[in-house]
């Protein structure tokens, strides 16, 4: 973050926990790009990192598999955590996503709270 996007309203206490770092692994960019994407401009996450591929060796269905997948990282509140993990589900191309959380107990408060800010659902306009 480089402190010229989002709004950080002072005096916003975080609990521990209340913030979770979300991980979910794609079969490509491309993919990992519109995930990212789609959760940012639905307001599900405050920031998503897409990582370098890594090689993954797994189980499915019996047998070991191996590929090269995309990691993202996934910043969002627990509120938002249910309504993220829908709409990874309907979206990811695997049949079983990893969809994990992982919750922060400590960080910097400032950026803790940027993110509950920035994934607070946007209010829809009055008629």
């Amino acid at each position: 973050m480089n402190g010229k996007a989002g709004l950080y309203q002072p005096g916003a206490d975080v609990g521990p926990g209340e913030i979770l770092l979300v991980l979910t692994n794609c079969p490509d960019a491309g993919t990992a790009a519109r995930l990212r994407r789609h959760l940012i401009e639905s307001n599900l996450a405050a920031c998503v990192n897409q990582l370098a591929p890594v090689n993954s060796t797994y189980r499915w269905q019996g047998a070991i598999e191996e590929a090269v997948e995309v990691p993202l990282l996934i910043k969002t509140s627990r509120k938002r955590y249910a309504e993220l993990q829908d709409a990874l589900r309907a979206a990811h191309p695997y049949q079983l996503p990893e969809i994990v959380a992982i919750p922060l107990t400590c960080g910097l408060p400032e950026y803790l709270a940027w993110v509950r800010q920035e994934s607070e659902p946007v209010p829809k306009p009055a008629p």
